[in-house]
């Protein structure tokens, strides 16, 4: 008689399991995204994509500053060790039929055939290609901007992987993951939420819990999606996911995140030797504050630390008074409008002993 052993379906390889584990390090609060992209990953890995088509078809929803643009770098980083690598192309700038020829070219016989380059080519799709990991990231960011002409060609490339060129020759997008980004029904979604105070209905009870919250954000994003694309288009994703504005808490995460690529950049700009930087509590807080926008999400927050941190700490290095190996600690105090930052003399010191400089 046959013996069954029950088998996990939803257990990942170690492949895409990495992939998460480094995703769910570098972005926060936007789990879904993160789910949609590792489980699809997966699939590819295994083999079993479906043939002719891209790896993977998805729509990012949410306002700005929410992490949809964030969590491609974040992918290319991981996939392909530079967050550079992705082909992005800004909708803004393709808002006419005519100027679709800077994606494909022009067709031989037109003026200035010879000289345009198509931004879409099989040479730009394959440039980061590692020995690894042969595959492209391909980012529309504000597709609702895209001119009909452009969102046609989206449809062979979604559907059936293939571009053709205005040379006649054919792009191959079955090794590329494509995502599309747009900020349709973002202003219906952040009047639903509130960055200081965490996620509320400004017209519902109080034990509506965040899960009830975020499911009526996704209604309001995937609604204002099927408005804008055709049938055609939107039958043409794998997935739309809507990103939820980020709360004080996944804020304050993405602080520490923000925080450790300072200190990767100084190191970078010291040559290896660099200057540590210890930030309290009292500072982190500070930054949170004044970081922390209902409109602008962690793009503003991001802002304030080039402000307040970077800034001043080139300040410091330029004129001296700080040199490679120094440790220095910033602060914060309830009376002053900026940080404080203060040179350790010695590792032996305590923090009392520890001289204030300026920035």
């Amino acid at each position: 008689m046959a013996r069954l052993a029950l088998l996990d379906p939803t257990k990942t390889g170690k492949q895409a399991q990495d992939l998460e584990n480094k995703l769910r390090r570098m972005v926060v609060g936007q789990d879904e995204a993160i789910h949609e992209i590792v489980r699809t990953y997966q699939t590819h890995v295994a083999g079993l994509a479906p043939s002719g088509r891209p790896i993977a078809n998805f729509l990012f929803l949410g306002p700005t500053g929410s992490g949809k643009t964030r969590i491609v770098e974040a992918t290319a980083e991981c996939l392909l060790n530079d967050p550079r690598a992705v082909i992005k192309i800004d909708c803004a700038e393709f808002q006419h039929s005519h100027e679709i020829a800077k994606l494909i070219g022009s067709p031989p016989g037109y003026l200035g055939h010879r000289e345009t380059h198509a931004l879409l080519s099989q040479e730009a799709l394959n440039q980061y290609h590692t020995e690894k990991t042969k595959i492209s990231i391909v980012l529309f960011d504000e597709i609702e901007k895209a001119s009909d002409a452009l969102w046609n060609l989206l449809l062979g490339i979604l559907d059936k992987g293939v571009l053709t060129l205005g040379d006649n020759r054919k792009v191959d997008f079955s090794s590329a993951m494509i995502f599309l980004t747009s900020n349709l029904g973002a202003s219906e979604m952040s009047a639903l939420a509130n960055p200081r105070l965490g996620f509320h209905f400004a017209k519902a009870d109080d034990d509506e819990s965040k899960e009830e919250v975020k499911g009526r954000m996704s209604r309001i994003g995937v609604a204002a999606a099927r408005s804008k694309f055709t049938p055609e288009f939107v039958n043409r994703l794998d997935k739309i996911v809507v990103f939820k504005p980020l709360g004080r808490e996944e804020l304050s995460r993405i602080v520490e995140i923000e925080l450790d690529i300072v200190q990767k950049r100084l190191q970078k700009a010291a040559g290896g030797v660099s200057f540590e930087v210890d930030v309290t509590e009292a500072a982190c807080d500070f930054l949170l504050d004044e970081g922390t926008d209902l409109r602008y999400g962690a793009r503003h927050l991001k802002r304030a630390i080039e402000r307040y941190l970077v800034q001043p700490l080139s300040n410091l290095i330029a004129s001296g008074q700080i040199q490679r190996g120094d440790l220095i600690r910033v602060s914060h105090r309830e009376d002053l409008s900026s940080l404080m930052f203060f040179l350790d003399v010695g590792a032996s010191e305590s923090w009392r002993t520890a001289r204030p400089v300026a920035a």
